[in-house]
Parts: structure tokens; C-alpha cells; sequence
């Protein structure tokens, strides 16, 4: 079985959008733009994705990351991430953007973990943790009625495109609510997450952070 490009099922949602010639260009206002739910695991990740997303819809960020092992980080996180919002907005990239603040709760987490603290970066454990933050955020999706719900998570060269994508589809189905396919490394988007960082002077964490990834990124058990 082929691997889907991501990128290019998210371009073909797009120019639905747009419509896909010169003589087939729909103007999206803030009134006909679908609704996205995106969940974000911080700024830095989420500055391509908003720049790049909010001209073709109303996005809400679901910041919901009980990984964060840490209160303190977690707090520095999730205040760059409103920063980061409430500077588009006042910049007017796109349509605006709201921000919810999911609960954190870290032992959800370790909850989860139980039984996988052995398991490198990138495998088991990682993907129970997509599964915890992308079902949480299909299941206010669809109370909430939104249109598509989808992650800024894709954009990390350290994160298993594949797997979220899976995911997502799996809980589109659970849940009833369109998953919006990405890898938005691609086409320089992970790039393009830098130099946006550089601009807007954002706190950039060198850990995913989790406990065990921050254990295996200075070598200290958690």
C-alpha cells in the first residue's frame, strides 16, 4: 500500500476551497470560511501552520498538552502560544484566530505512559500520546461544531506524520468530524517555523515535554 502524501490531500482541500483555476477562484469571507479546531503542541510549531491556514479558515487553537511534565514549562508554552496569537491578530494575516486552553492535567499522562516508560522518542509511547491529545481534541470538535479539526504536530521533523495522520482518520471516523490531513514540514513549512520564531522572538523548547523525553534529551532518568 502506497503512503498518501499529506501535503497534497491538505492542497486538495484547499483549492476545493479556493476553486482550482483563474476562472473558478471563490472569495473566502469570514462568514463562508469552515471552521478548523487545531491543536497546537506550542508557538514555535504553530507559527507556519496559523500563517499559512488562517486565509482559508476560522481557526481556533486548542493548546491540550498534559504530556508537559513540568508546570513551570508547561506555563511558558502555553503563554508564547497566546502571544504568538494575539500578534497575528493584530497584524491581520488572516482571519482571525481564537485560543482555548484545554485542561493540564499531567497525570492523564503518566496514566497513559504506565507501562511504556522504557519505550524510546518516536515509538509506542509517542503515539499513545497523539492518540490522548488528538482524541481529546476531536471529541470538543464535534461538540462544538466545528467543520475539520486537525494538529500543528505534523510540522516537527521529530514527529510520525503518518501515525498522526492514521490517527486522525481513525477518530474522524470515531467521531463523525472531517480530520484535516497535513505534514506541514513540507514545502519548507518547518523552515519557514524558524524563521518565524527568529521574527517574533519565540520561546523555542529543545524537548518534546514529556518527562522521558526530557530524560532522554540531557541523559537523566525522570
Amino acid at each position: 500500500m502506497n503512503q498518501l502524501n499529506y501535503q497534497k490531500e491538505l492542497e486538495k482541500i484547499l483549492d476545493r476551497l479556493c476553486g482550482q483555476s483563474e476562472m473558478d477562484v471563490k472569495v473566502i469571507s469570514e462568514t463562508s470560511a469552515p471552521t478548523l479546531f487545531l491543536h497546537s503542541c506550542c508557538a514555535p510549531c504553530s507559527s507556519y501552520v496559523l500563517e499559512y491556514l488562517c486565509k482559508y479558515f476560522k481557526i481556533t487553537v486548542f493548546y491540550f498538552n498534559p504530556n508537559i511534565s513540568e508546570s513551570a514549562e508547561y506555563q511558558k508554552r502555553v503563554e508564547e502560544q497566546k502571544r504568538l496569537i494575539a500578534t497575528y491578530n493584530s497584524e491581520k494575516k488572516g482571519f482571525p484566530i481564537s485560543v482555548i486552553e484545554g485542561d493540564y492535567d499531567p497525570e492523564r499522562f503518566f496514566e497513559m505512559s504506565r507501562g511504556l516508560e522504557n519505550c524510546p522518542e518516536g515509538g509506542e509511547r509517542c503515539f499513545k500520546c497523539y492518540d490522548l491529545r488528538l482524541r481529546e481534541t476531536a471529541a470538543l470538535a464535534k461538540e462544538r461544531g466545528f467543520d475539520y479539526f486537525g494538529t500543528t504536530l505534523t510540522i516537527s521533523p521529530l514527529k510520525n506524520a503518518q501515525k498522526l495522520n492514521e490517527i486522525g482518520f481513525i477518530l474522524e471516523q470515531e467521531f463523525g468530524i472531517s480530520w484535516l490531513p497535513s505534514d506541514f514540514k513540507k514545502k519548507n513549512g518547518y523552515k519557514r517555523s524558524i524563521e518565524l520564531s527568529a521574527e517574533y522572538d519565540l520561546y523555542r523548547q529543545d524537548y518534546c515535554g514529556c518527562a522521558f523525553s526530557k530524560a532522554e534529551r540531557y541523559g537523566r532518568l525522570p
